[in-house]
């Protein structure tokens, strides 16, 4: 990122999500697109003009493609070019063949030969955008993906960026949800209430006249507009708030102090661990720890994960010099199952209920009201999900967990559509990320980071004399990381490259129970 005098900056104490739009901001498949529509529209003109005797206005790859059909979704972008040239046909319907003279049979036709092109070709991909979503994510704010496009997975998938996002909609959710195109704001709102995010916190970032006015129409926070053909006076003139030629232009605030960095440039809390219990000098430490892939190995399914003995002993050791805290998406009763200590405290399904030595318990009152509707929803996964092969859907009290790990990867996309159809006859809930898997949770504002704040308030262990500590691997594990950030230690535990807003690394779960068992030591002294 530029350190000098940036175009924008994106201010974290005013926004907490970005979108961005996929061709022309994310990858540049514009010019496949473009391609694709030319083969379309000239050859249906070619052979309409053979029979019916007119002559051929071809289509022109800058000035139609990004008049009538760029940013748009692809049965308007059709009608709105045949338009322009006195050309009525009838929508058809969805499933027309390419051969048939309607707008869905030339739809289809025209993704045909895109993705043709896309599979011989591939997608390039713009760095300074990835970076730019690497350091929003490192700085707690969540971002989506928005394309009017049905073949965004597609695209996604061959550029290797399919998990980079908190969310997706695309053609096919416009499809399904009913959803105006652009310049209507409704692809756009679909989105940040997928990731529970107002429109006014949430910024938008588009290189699509139509794309720049259904942010101005949706009164996001601020609409970014990408002028990489130069474009920049047509898109300051149809809504943008600031544009640029390139997403490296955009800073971020540094005022945050949850921002961070990639997990390969952490510090290994073993190596560290004599300079945290310097930091723990004169402190009432607590440890709060996740369970999978934390303290022990992620594995296919989650009824698989057993404590080893080894570990058990160390957390029950820990758990005789300070307050021990497991949080989990787990059902609460399922981690106190596998773990077997009675000393310690527990919060499952995300903190949504916690117990605790001496008949400690609560669950989340506005929870209880959502367990119908994740009866519902569970019901619908487990009908619609049972022609998946390697599908395992896993019923927890308070939200639905949808894991891929055994699925092939060509079936992934068709596990994702179906549990977004479930959300979509449930807007109750809402969709959470993982490793490998889809969460269906009660909308509500809570999550990981807010159950630790509730435990250190109920055991009264919230003041400055306390330092709290984090352990853990999963994406859900970085709202604790955050909020902890000004007041504890965030340790990730990750063997690979990814933003967080943890501290220190770890490795795997040996080092995790190496880690502890030096902390156990200097506690005892």
């Amino acid at each position: 990122m530029p350190s000098n005098s940036p175009a924008f900056t994106v201010a974290r104490r005013a926004v907490d999500a970005v979108l961005f739009d996929l061709d022309g901001v994310v990858t540049h498949t514009a010019n496949l697109h473009a391609a694709a529509w030319k083969e379309l529209f000239d050859g249906y003109l070619q052979q309409r003009a053979a029979r019916e005797h007119e002559s051929v206005q071809p289509f022109d790859s800058d000035t139609d493609y990004r008049r009538y059909v760029d940013g748009k979704p692809r049965d308007q972008g059709i009608e709105s070019f045949l338009n322009s040239r006195g050309i009525k046909l009838p929508y058809g319907d969805p499933t027309d063949g390419p051969e048939q003279e309607t707008i869905y049979g030339l739809g289809n036709k025209k993704n045909s030969i895109f993705l043709a092109r896309l599979k011989a070709q591939g997608a390039e991909v713009y760095h300074s955008t990835v970076e730019l979503i690497h350091a929003l994510k490192a700085r707690g704010m969540k971002v989506g993906i928005v394309s009017s496009s049905k073949n965004c997975a597609a695209v996604l998938k061959v550029t290797g960026l399919a998990d980079l996002f908190d969310t997706r909609v695309d053609g096919w959710d416009s499809e399904r949800f009913k959803l105006t195109g652009k310049p209507a704001p409704d692809i756009f709102l679909k989105a940040a209430e997928q990731l529970g995010v107002p429109p006014e916190r949430t910024v938008i970032v588009e290189d699509a006249i139509a794309g720049v006015e259904a942010g101005r129409n949706g009164r996001f926070a601020v609409v970014i507009g990408v002028a990489r053909q130069g474009t920049h006076a047509a898109l300051d003139t149809h809504g943008a708030d600031v544009v640029v030629g390139d997403l490296s232009e955009i800073g971020i605030d540094e005022d945050n102090a949850a921002a961070s960095k990639n997990t390969m440039a952490l510090p290994s809390a073993l190596e560290r661990a004599d300079d945290l219990t310097k930091r723990m000098q004169n402190k009432r430490i607590v440890i709060f720890l996740d369970y999978d892939g934390t303290l022990t190995p992620i594995v296919d399914r989650p009824d698989h994960a057993s404590l080893s003995a080894d570990m058990r002993q160390t957390i029950s050791a820990l758990a005789h010099c300070c307050p021990v805290a497991i949080i989990s998406g787990r059902d609460r009763a399922d981690v106190q199952r596998l773990v077997q200590l009675d000393d310690i405290f527990y919060a499952g399904s995300h903190g949504f209920e916690i117990v605790g030595p001496h008949g400690m318990h609560i669950a989340h009152e506005q929870g209880v009201d959502f367990l119908p509707i994740l009866d519902r929803a569970e019901r619908e996964l487990d009908q619609e999900l049972a022609r998946v092969e390697g599908a395992f859907v896993e019923r927890k009290k308070f939200s639905i967990a949808v894991h891929v790990r055994g699925v092939a990867r060509d079936d992934e996309g068709a596990v994702e559509a179906i549990v977004d159809d479930v959300l979509a006859r449930h807007p109750d809930l809402r969709q959470g990320y993982g490793k490998k898997v889809f969460e269906l949770q009660p909308r509500l504002d809570w999550h990981k980071g807010k159950a630790v704040l509730w435990l250190l308030q109920a055991l009264q262990l919230d003041g400055p004399e306390v330092l709290p500590l984090y352990i853990g691997d999963d994406l859900t594990d970085e709202d604790a990381f955050r909020m902890l950030a000004d007041r504890g230690i965030g340790i990730i535990v990750e063997e690979g490259l990814r933003p967080t807003a943890a501290s220190y690394v770890l490795k795997h779960p040996e080092e995790v129970r190496a880690f502890l068992r030096h902390l156990i030591s200097w506690l005892k002294r």
